[in-house]
């Protein structure tokens, strides 16, 4: 953004030649009329712009939610210009003359800090769900050593892929160790639950919006897509996508490209998208539900992830890991696993599957035993009665348990019941009466 002609055509032909796309205006109007209709990623503006400064117009953006850098080109530059565009939060400022390489050194700052924001959203992302379960695939039996087999052989393709499986089976767990043994493993791996966010907000979640694309919008912001760029994207639950943004997706899958809610510029992705059902999308695809496209295009690669009642004697290991895990998160000491409850532990149907399993070991440490009738018997583990304090503090370890799964599971009381091993009833009904 500069008035010179010159200076805007020696940068547009400079940048362009090194890979960039680049937008050349000669006004702050002009630069804000472009930014209503497109994202850009960095700005590089004159200070001394006809009618309205550069450094006034750079307090506004930053105000308005801009959330890329801005690079200050300015003839006229002393103590007091520098401090204050450092202020206004511009993150750099160079001097007219300039090379081109100063201009191209300061640029490489900003996408390497960008680079670097981008890996730190992921980071806190990954740790704000990290439980503590490990993130390795546990298991000996037959089925998990199938699937093992098909991760290493698929994991270095870079083909999408589908996985399939029972909620609760470790379908995310399946996507990570895909991730993590591709090429990609240096790279982000974003996870989103489709059927978390609702229908009206996930395009934008996605793809990123532009300020005012929609009610509430009030600052431009990137999508999922963006902060997974050269890594994997993890789709879970894709078969709660609405119809109408699938043909989106199956669009990004094919051009590469997203454009944000709101704006008229595409732009270029490399992501790997892995998705995730707990649903027969074919069945889905015959009942118009889903994109018979879209579901080709998505299982270029399929994997099934076994419920627990099919892998033996995983689920005494599982417990054992589970047990190690929280015993420590949780400040309490492991039970032991005899060989009684062994056998109840791999007799058991596992509705849930690992899931269950998991809520069941914490639910055995909070309460400080593991009673077969919890396997027997799953609603005898939360349907309990106790009268004095002791019993005052057994219902609210009991809520709090109970609630920390529902807010697991995104507010849905079927997928929370299924988790629990009790019924939507015994679930409704304590919800009433904490008024939840």
């Amino acid at each position: 953004m500069d008035d010179e002609e010159g200076i805007r055509n020696f940068l547009s032909r400079s940048l362009e030649r090194r890979g960039w796309r680049v937008t050349a205006v000669s006004s702050a109007e002009e630069g804000a009329h472009h930014l209503e209709r497109h994202c850009v990623d960095l700005i590089i503006l004159d200070i001394a712009l006809p009618g309205r400064s550069g450094l006034e117009w750079l307090k506004d953006l930053h105000g308005a939610g801009f959330g890329g850098d801005v690079i200050l080109i300015t003839a006229f530059a002393d103590l007091d210009t520098a401090i204050e565009a450092l202020r206004a939060g511009a993150a750099d400022l160079i001097l007219k003359p300039f090379r081109i390489e100063q201009i191209v050194t300061a640029i490489g700052r900003c996408v390497e800090r960008t680079r670097l924001q981008r890996e730190n959203f992921v980071l806190r992302r990954q740790l704000a769900k990290r439980r503590g379960s490990g993130d390795e695939i546990v298991g000996r039996s037959p089925a998990i050593l199938r699937l093992q087999a098909l991760i290493e052989r698929v994991a270095p393709s870079p083909s999408t892929v589908l996985i399939e499986g029972e909620s609760g089976v470790g379908k995310e767990l399946v996507a990570r160790a895909l991730h993590t043994r591709s090429h990609r493993t240096e790279r982000p791996f974003v996870a989103l639950n489709c059927a978390a966010v609702s229908a009206d907000l996930i395009e934008a979640e996605l793809f990123g919006h532009l300020r005012g694309a929609f009610t509430g919008a009030k600052e431009a912001r990137k999508g999922l897509f963006y902060y997974a760029h050269g890594g994997t994207l993890f789709l879970d639950e894709i078969g709660e996508l609405p119809l109408a943004l699938q043909s989106k997706l199956l669009r990004v899958l094919e051009e590469r490209r997203i454009r944000p809610v709101g704006g008229e510029q595409e732009l270029p992705v490399d992501v790997r998208v892995v998705a995730a059902t707990n649903r027969d999308l074919k069945a889905e695809v015959a009942a118009g539900r889903f994109r018979q496209d879209l579901f080709y295009r998505l299982a270029v690669m399929t994997l099934r992830v076994p419920p627990l009642r099919e892998r033996g004697d995983d689920v005494v290991e599982l417990a054992r890991r589970f047990m190690g895990v929280l015993s420590l998160r949780l400040g309490v000491p492991p039970l032991d696993i005899d060989p009684e409850l062994e056998a109840a532990l791999v007799a058991h149907p596992w509705p849930g599957n690992v899931r269950e399993l998991r809520n069941l070991v914490e639910r055995a440490l909070l309460f400080g035993e593991f009673p077969l009738e919890d396997l027997g018997l799953p609603a005898g583990g939360i349907e309990t009665a106790g009268g004095g304090a002791d019993g005052r503090m057994l219902a609210e370890v009991e809520k709090r348990h109970i609630l920390a799964v529902l807010a697991e599971s995104g507010g849905n009381r079927a997928r929370a019941a299924l988790a629990l091993g009790v019924s939507r009833k015994t679930l409704d009904r304590k919800c009433t009466e904490w008024g939840v």
